[in-house]
């Protein structure tokens, strides 16, 4: 078991996470000021999943660092 290569590679799914996440927010942003707003209803339901995911993810690498 690598832990550097894991916390390296947590912090990198973590950094990916967070521009998919803003990538959503910006979509949904879009079509929050649209008369199709059940669109944006869903991206931002996506949104909050992806950055729940990256708080997970973030507390994964402090545990592991922990171990360290």
């Amino acid at each position: 078991m690598s832990t550097s290569s894991d916390l390296a590679l947590l912090s990198s799914l973590g950094a990916q996470l967070d521009e998919i996440g803003r990538r959503v927010t910006e979509m949904a942003e879009r079509y929050g000021e649209s008369p199709d707003s059940a669109v944006a209803t869903e991206l931002f339901g996506a949104e909050r999943a992806l950055f729940a995911t990256g708080r997970s993810l973030d507390r994964a690498r402090s545990m592991l660092e922990d171990m360290t």
